[in-house]
């Protein structure tokens, strides 16, 4: 009997290593569909966590967590007891933009000790093509003593999940999946078939599958990178970005991108590791770094510019009241690793200005261990002089006049709107000093 179906049998268990934004979704998914699932993560703080019915991403929510069948574990001899292994680590970069491939390899170092004969092993984590094959399976063979094609087989299908989104969930995106042969990615595919109802795509090689992943991102960053390129030119010209694109948006085949702050762990992160392996070949990327440029700058754009309508506003610059709204790399999501907020932040003192930031949907705790930063609630806000409405949280977008009107002390009110929010020609009937990408 093959894997797959000892899997449907609930003979075997499948293990998710890595349960973070990415890894718990999924182990959470699979368990709704009658697979035993063994969820592991090195972070025993957070295992607690998990299983004390608490859902601290907010991904899938506290009563699912409450309910699932998932064993949570941090102790890794767990994994010996699964024979499909799926690995959702971060794939981070160094601050060099090189990619850090510590976490990867150190869930092959676990996986590895821990591997019995028969496992499949798949890798979701993003990377550039040839890791799995060049870099993690090398170390699986060391730390396990099989050889890879005999003993085990390796696939990779590489993750779309979007922390935060509601609509696009595991379930309804297209799932690439790759094996090291034709039975593997046989395996691979009905396997995730199970969890997967829209089907899966079934990439021609593992290179292909990391190489899909890595350029789906490079070109959502290269198409942000080019709005925010427009949006440089048309507030020089005292042209509203949002107009233009509205009106270019009524295009049947124009891009509906728009300007903004790229952080996160995708989009932000992604397209170094492809440059990073071009590199390696002796090709020096044009498009793909020069967006990376555009966007890594937006902070300070931001930062300069809520300084420039101080300065309109005939409102002194150093130690202005400034608040900035949101700290989140996305709206409506908990996390804040890599987020371009603090960016603008970091510019904002070299001008003198000490910001409050407020979020109530962020992780204050990570934000305080990552950043230094500490939040304030809404209602300590008052009495400013500049105010960044920076993440397009829902808490925000309900925001009403007067609810602004409150933040502000005397003098003209200077408000960025980096997400364009608010009604622009209300704000500025208002007198309002407004300002958007």
């Amino acid at each position: 009997m093959e894997l797959y179906e000892r899997i449907k049998k609930q003979e075997e268990s499948l293990s998710l290593v890595g349960l973070g934004y990415v890894g718990m979704p999924i182990a959470v998914e699979f368990a709704k569909r009658g697979v035993k699932v063994i969820g592991f993560d090195l972070n025993a703080a957070k295992i607690e966590t998990y299983k004390s019915g608490i859902d601290p991403t907010k991904e899938v929510g506290d009563d699912v967590i409450k309910n699932t069948t998932v064993e949570f574990t941090s102790n890794e001899e767990d994994l010996r007891r699964a024979k499909f292994h799926i690995v959702a680590v971060p794939t981070p970069v160094n601050d060099d933009h090189t990619p850090d491939l510590t976490p990867v390899e150190g869930a092959s170092e676990i996986l590895g000790r821990n591997l019995t004969k028969g496992s499949v092993v798949v890798f979701e984590s993003t990377v550039y093509p040839g890791v799995t094959e060049d870099i993690c399976v090398p170390i699986l063979e060391r730390e396990s003593g099989l050889k890879c094609g005999i003993d085990f087989k390796i696939g990779y299908s590489p993750e779309r999940i979007n922390p935060g989104d509601k609509i696009h969930r595991l379930s309804t995106i297209t799932k690439i999946v790759s094996g090291m042969n034709e039975e593997t990615l046989d395996t691979v595919a009905k396997v995730y078939e199970i969890v997967v109802d829209v089907g899966v795509h079934r990439a021609e090689s593992i290179k292909v599958a990391e190489a899909a992943k890595v350029i789906e991102n490079s070109q959502r960053d290269i198409n942000i990178a080019f709005m925010n390129e427009l949006s440089f030119i048309f507030n020089k010209m005292g042209i509203d970005t949002k107009s233009v694109l509205e009106a270019a948006g009524t295009k049947w085949n124009f891009l509906k991108f728009y300007p903004g702050l790229v952080g996160g762990h995708c989009i932000g992160v992604d397209p170094y590791y492809l440059t990073y392996k071009a590199e390696e070949l002796g090709y020096h990327s044009q498009i793909i770094l020069s967006g990376r440029r555009i966007n890594d700058d937006m902070g300070k754009y931001v930062a300069e510019n809520v300084v420039k309508n101080l300065i309109a506003a005939d409102k002194a610059v150093k130690g202005a009241k400034v608040a900035i709204l949101g700290f989140t790399f996305k709206e409506n999501c908990p996390d804040t690793r890599n987020t371009k907020i603090i960016d603008i932040v970091k510019e904002l003192h070299e001008y003198g200005i000490e910001p409050l930031i407020s979020d109530p949907v962020a992780d204050a705790e990570e934000a305080k261990r990552l950043y230094g930063v500490e939040f304030v609630d809404m209602a300590e806000i008052k009495d400013m002089d500049a105010v960044v409405l920076a993440v397009a949280h829902t808490d925000f977008s309900s925001f009403t006049m007067d609810q602004m009107d409150k933040l502000y002390g005397d003098g003209k009110k200077v408000l960025l709107d980096l997400k364009g929010l608010l009604n622009r020609k209300e704000y500025e009937a208002a007198v309002y000093s407004y300002w958007r990408l």
